[in-house]
């Protein structure tokens, strides 16, 4: 659902009209809020953006079994996989992330994802052997990347690569990419509340669009207050 609140400021000119819509993909929830004059533009302008989130649902999401990121975990273990340009090309700068980073972020995490319970959310405290034998699944060099044939192949089998460390941050640009194509010029788009993209100020406050990160020991509390303007910001933290 849609709302739209006007918001009139001195000498701003035409009112300014306050948009706000939210939809669940990819085990996660995507919101706008967007400034807009066109109630009818901007409304189709929204849709748009949470169409292409539909479309990425069905190419990035681990929660559709025919996704084609779930059929590169299902098969790529047995033969190589043919992927899409996009798909491909994101694996690869995945991958070259994983390496500049040296591991840090390392997108065949899939193995430890589910053994902790992260995975749907399932939670769960495992044993030292549990870890250590999903450990010997994770390693980006596992992932084999043929640019010619576009396709993806396992070192071995047990290797599972999991979405959640770039799928809402690439979801959230493609997002912002279309609101910019159709001229929005100020917007906020949030993935999971983690993941956040402010394209220019809100029409009140110059500063940019303020963004306050909770407080994980006191929830009712901010530990910052910080405004984002044409830019992005993601957080992570371990209780949750």
């Amino acid at each position: 659902m849609v709302t739209a609140v006007g918001v009139s400021l001195a000498g701003a000119g035409p009112e300014a009209l306050r948009f706000e819509e939210s939809m669940d993909a990819m085990g996660s929830t995507y919101s706008i809020i967007a400034y807009g004059e066109d109630r009818q533009r901007m409304l189709g302008i929204l849709e748009a953006a949470f169409e292409e989130v539909r479309r990425l649902d069905q190419l990035l999401s681990n929660y559709r079994p025919t996704s084609e990121w779930s059929q590169v975990n299902q098969f790529a273990g047995e033969r190589p996989v043919k992927v899409s340009r996009e798909l491909f090309d994101l694996l690869a700068n995945c991958v070259e992330y994983s390496r500049q980073s040296d591991g840090a972020f390392d997108i065949s995490v899939g193995p430890l994802m589910k053994v902790w319970g992260f995975y749907k959310g399932s939670g769960h405290l495992p044993h030292r052997a549990e870890v250590r034998g999903a450990l010997s699944y994770v390693g980006y060099r596992n992932i084999v990347l043929d640019p010619k044939a576009l396709t993806v192949r396992f070192a071995t089998k047990g290797v599972e690569i999991d979405p959640g460390g770039i799928g809402k941050g690439y979801a959230v640009d493609r997002m912002i990419g279309i609101l910019k194509q159709f001229g929005v010029r100020s917007a906020m788009v949030s993935g999971g509340g983690s993941s956040i993209y402010a394209l220019g100020t809100p029409p009140d406050e110059s500063r940019g669009w303020r963004i306050s990160i909770r407080n994980p020991k006191a929830p009712t509390q901010t530990v910052q207050e910080i405004f984002l303007k044409d830019e992005s910001m993601s957080t992570s933290g371990s209780y949750e």
